[in-house]
This record gives C-alpha cells, sequence and structure tokens, in this order.
C-alpha cells in the first residue's frame, strides 16, 4: 500500500540514538516503530513489531551487535537490517554485511547517504513482494472562501476513493473551529483531531485506525475538536507526525483545509501532492484565488502542485464566464464540477454520500472522473448507469488515462 518503512533502533548510547532518531522522525518514508537500548532485549523488540527495517549501531559492543545482526537473520528474515557505526574498518563493514546487514551506514550520518541506502531497502522491499511500489498519496482541498464546496468536494472525492475496495482512505478535517464532515457522513466520532495530536507519541498502527470513525462508505474520519480551545494543543509537529503515520496506513489521506490558512493548514499542504483550490465563478472568489496563488509562489513547489477547481458551473446566468475567470486568475482551471443545488443539500441535510444518493447525477460522474484524473484509472463509462460505475471503481487506480471533454478543462 505504502512505501513508508516501519523502523526499530537500537543503540545503547542515548545521545546518538537521539541523533538518529530525529533524522529518522523527519523523513516522510520512515515511521519509527520502536527503540531499545539493550542488544539482549532487541531482537523481541522486533518480534513483537514486526518493523520494516531494524537499524543496528555497533560501536557500543561491536561483537553484541554482530551477534544481534546475525540472529535478526534468522529470526526476523523479512526485517532488513542496517549497521551504523562511525568505524570505517573494512573488517567491521565485512563483518556485518556478512552477519546479514543489508546496509553499512558510517556516522555521523549524511542525509542524503541515508536516505539513498533506504530508498534502495524500500525498493528491494517491493520487488520481493512481487508488486510495484505505491506510494500514499496525500490530497488537500481548499476553499477560495467559505460556502464554496470545498468540504463537500473533500467527503464526495473520498467516499470515491473508497468505494474501490482496494484503497483505504481517511479525511482529517483541519477546520478546527467549524469544520463539519462529520455532519456530511452523518456520524458521532467517539475521537477528534485533537485526541490523536495530544498522543501520536504514544499511538500506533491500530490504536490509531480506532481512533478514526469508519462511515459505511469504506471513509475513515479524523474530525475536528469539538471545542474551540482544544486547537490550541493541536502543533505543527503533531500533525507532521500524524501525517506520516497516516500515509503508512492508509493508500489515499485528504485534508480538509480551513480558511484561515494556518501554520497546521500550509504544512499539511506542503506535504500533499496534490492541491485542490475549490472557487466559484464570481469575482470575490477569484480575486481571492488571485490572492492565494501569489502567498503559494513564496512557498517551495506549493505553487506549482495546486490546481484550480470550479464548483457549481451553470449555477446562473450571472456567472463569469469560464474564458473570463481564466484570464482573471492568469491560469488554467483544472476541473469543473457542474451545479446540482438539490442533490447538494439533500447530501448535506441527510448526511448520505453523494456516490450513494445520486450515482446517476452529472455531479457525481464528474467527481468520480476526478478521482480518476488525480490517481490515475481507466475512463469512466459515459452512461452513468450504475453497473457502469460498478466497473468503473473496480478498476481504479489500475493504471491508464482519463478521457473527459465534460469534466476537464485544461
Amino acid at each position: 500500500m505504502s512505501n513508508v518503512l516501519r523502523v526499530a533502533i537500537v543503540d545503547p548510547d542515548d545521545d546518538s540514538r537521539e541523533t538518529l532518531k530525529s533524522m529518522l522522525l523527519g523523513m516522510d518514508m520512515i515511521w519509527l516503530e520502536a527503540e531499545c537500548s539493550r542488544y539482549e532485549f532487541f531482537a523481541d523488540v522486533v518480534d513483537q513489531t514486526d518493523p520494516d527495517l531494524a537499524v543496528v549501531a555497533l560501536d557500543e559492543d561491536k561483537d553484541k551487535g554482530l551477534n544481534l545482526i546475525s540472529r535478526l537473520r534468522e529470526s526476523a528474515p523479512n526485517c532488513s537490517v542496517v549497521a551504523v557505526s562511525s568505524s570505517t574498518d573494512g573488517e567491521l563493514i565485512l563483518g556485518a554485511m556478512r552477519s546479514g546487514a543489508k546496509e553499512y551506514i558510517t556516522l555521523p550520518v549524511k542525509a542524503e547517504e541515508l536516505v539513498s541506502a533506504l530508498q534502495r531497502l524500500a525498493s528491494q522491499r517491493t520487488a520481493s513482494e512481487g508488486g510495484e511500489s505505491r506510494s500514499s498519496r496525500v490530497i488537500a482541498i481548499a476553499g477560495s472562501s467559505g460556502g464554496v464546496g470545498s468540504t463537500s468536494l473533500a467527503v464526495s472525492l473520498g467516499c470515491a476513493l473508497a468505494a474501490n475496495e482496494e484503497n483505504s482512505v481517511a479525511l482529517i478535517d483541519l477546520d478546527m473551529a467549524l469544520g463539519d464532515a462529520d455532519v456530511f457522513l452523518d456520524t458521532i466520532p467517539d475521537y477528534t483531531l485533537a485526541d490523536v495530536a495530544q498522543n501520536v507519541s504514544r499511538i500506533d498502527f491500530s490504536l490509531l485506525k480506532r481512533s478514526l470513525t469508519k462511515h459505511s462508505s469504506g471513509l475513515h474520519l479524523l474530525p475536528r475538536p469539538v471545542l474551540l480551545h482544544e486547537s490550541e494543543f493541536i502543533r505543527t509537529d503533531d500533525i507532521q507526525r500524524i501525517i506520516g503515520l497516516l500515509k503508512a496506513s492508509f493508500s489515499h489521506v485528504i485534508f480538509d483545509i480551513s480558511k484561515s490558512y494556518s501554520a497546521v493548514d500550509i504544512m499539511a499542504m506542503q506535504e500533499a501532492q496534490n492541491v485542490l483550490l475549490v472557487t466559484q465563478l464570481d469575482l470575490p472568489c477569484l480575486r481571492n484565488v488571485v490572492r492565494l496563488m501569489m502567498s503559494f509562489a513564496e512557498i517551495d513547489d506549493l505553487r506549482e502542485k495546486t490546481r484550480i477547481v470550479v464548483n457549481r458551473v451553470g449555477l446562473d446566468s450571472g456567472q463569469i464566464s469560464l474564458k473570463k475567470a481564466q484570464e482573471t486568475i492568469g491560469g488554467d482551471i483544472f476541473w469543473r464540477i457542474p451545479n446540482d443545488y438539490r442533490v447538494m443539500s439533500e447530501v448535506r441535510n441527510n448526511g448520505v454520500p453523494l456516490l450513494e444518493r445520486a450515482p446517476k447525477a452529472a455531479i457525481t460522474q464528474s467527481i468520480l472522473e476526478l478521482a480518476v484524473a488525480i490517481d490515475g484509472g481507466l475512463s469512466v463509462p459515459q452512461t452513468g448507469d450504475k453497473a457502469g460505475i460498478s466497473r468503473f471503481l473496480g478498476f481504479l487506480n489500475k493504471g491508464g488515462s482519463v478521457k473527459s471533454e465534460s469534466g476537464s478543462t485544461g
């Protein structure tokens, strides 16, 4: 599902272990599953946590470290071992590799050397499992103003992706004050983003999934805090760690960005591969698009990965034309979603996903096509019938291209 590596570390030296942890935790492809300060206990730690990768520091006791690597080769053959040491002695390097280490890294660790080693191990692991590497995809959905439909798009897109049984999808509501993704899904969650953020240092994969509310559509939801003041305890580094864990647990992670564009929102957008900026064809919204894109240009790669989605196309005759809108924002419109006020009102008021409530509607087809455009897949059925949609969903994420004249404009 993901290229995130779950890692366990053993190093009796507290200072070097903390340094190594800090470097690993700063990498998107790493989730720290366990750490240990005793060689004698580490094999049991690996047996209990079943990590993808074990990092064994050798400097404290080279003989114990090499014996541990040999033991792990026998007891945990699916766990790749990386030996780390400040020594460049050829005999030690050879001994580590003969004992079963897949990589040997010299301390102090250089970031690029560590990244290269981990990428090689991730590729080897994928090849040994006989499949193609499939990274978790993070999608941030933002709005140019309140009420433009960014939350309805986030929920509908999440449900569309979750309808494919090969996917596991999580939706995180980052509107700390007035988020209402739970209303769209008619759920009363037991836990919120505040609960997970305050316990992220102790959380694991199973606890994370229990903390999210699973909707009947298959979509997992982590809603905004219940009380306004709880958002004060949610920090950007907490969200970054949550994203790392979510990427290791889900094939798709969707963030519903707030209209405040706080530090947490910006960080989530930076972590995303795709940012969808939702707007309508009126002057205030388009003006905000220009302002936002100017601000995004000051943040590395954020403007380049942001795509404009126009919602409620055909709302009334007073709308600005698509051509004029593109001239106003100085760029292309990536996607158009048709207006269907009646259907969306029913979806919102009844807490029933769009895909379930109106599978034949043009708006549903447009969002299904958008899911394919983002993630890759076969072209969608043109008839809009339930059987066609079912066949389409069965092929989501299988590869191929989108062929649509009605959904995309650029």
